[in-house]
């Protein structure tokens, strides 16, 4: 056994020396690594190509990465800058409309001096076909508000009437609701007639403009304002523009159909007028 073992040993190096002389002889007469290291070469050369080709592809897949990253970093900052943009935006517009609506009740103020008023936020609005009201957050207990007190915008607008005073809470009926009516003057003619709210219209947002002055003009565009008869709303507060003026299915008389001057779902603060001067005449309103 011994004896085996010594002859492979020997037969190995044996061949170990020719491959070391034949690898010697290629270098000094071909000048280079000769055909053993070629073979070594030509059998490596794939496997070097592999690993460089997946080199490669891990390269461009870290690379790719490494680019995403940047531009999700890109997103996160340009997002933020946009949402700080919309914030500004959003303070900025609700810094002008509270200024634009300081300035116009400051302007009120200036036009109806003689008027004692109460400034109301509305809170709740009726969600019922049969009547058009909202409430709003005064009452006896924290104002000097009462029932019959009309209600107006800071522009002067006539929009309602409190119906019912409650603690800290009271009802208005609005200028559609089939329970109000005021005396009225239309257009630059004068001619009067009643203001008042009408079942038909009221879901279509519109008034009903009746008994009017048959002396008198009365076309579309024409304003109408209150007339202050009766002491109920002082006179020359905006109602609305008439749209359309008709004659009633009898033949006598004419009724018109108003828009009113602002869409009530649209306020949210009022003015409930519990005091004023009775005038006879009426007082320049603006345009809003």
């Amino acid at each position: 056994m011994k004896a085996l073992f010594s002859r492979r040993s020997i037969i190995i190096g044996a061949i170990a020396v020719i491959i070391a002389v034949i690898s010697l002889v290629s270098v000094t007469v071909f000048g280079s690594s000769g055909p053993i290291t070629g073979m070594a070469d030509a059998v490596s050369r794939p496997l070097r190509t592999l690993a460089s080709n997946v080199a490669r592809v891990f390269e461009n897949i870290y690379s790719s990465i490494y680019r995403y990253d940047n531009l999700m970093a890109d997103y996160e900052r340009v997002a933020r800058t946009l949402t700080e943009y919309e914030r500004d935006y959003r303070e900025a517009a609700e810094l002008r409309s509270e200024n634009e609506r300081l300035r116009a009740l400051f302007d009120f103020q200036e036009r109806h001096s003689g008027y004692k008023h109460e400034q109301a936020m509305i809170e709740n609005r009726s969600g019922d076909n049969w009547s058009s009201s909202f409430t709003i957050d005064r009452g006896y207990a924290n104002s000097n508000i009462e029932k019959g007190n009309g209600v107006a915008t800071e522009y002067g607008v006539l929009i309602g009437q409190v119906s019912g005073v409650g603690a800290t809470k009271s009802t208005v009926v609005t200028v559609l609701d089939t329970t109000f009516s005021a005396g009225a003057f239309v257009g630059d003619s004068g001619a009067t007639a009643t203001i008042k709210g009408d079942f038909s219209l009221m879901s279509s947002g519109l008034l009903m403009l009746d008994y009017i002055d048959d002396n008198h003009i009365v076309l579309p565009g024409d304003s109408v304002v209150t007339s202050g008869v009766g002491g109920v709303f002082p006179s020359g507060l905006v109602v609305g523009e008439v749209v359309e003026v008709l004659r009633h299915s009898t033949g006598i008389g004419r009724y018109a159909i108003v828009k009113p001057m602002r869409e009530i779902d649209t306020i949210s603060y009022v003015f409930v007028i519990y005091d004023f001067e009775v005038s006879d005449e009426i007082e320049d309103i603006p345009a809003e």
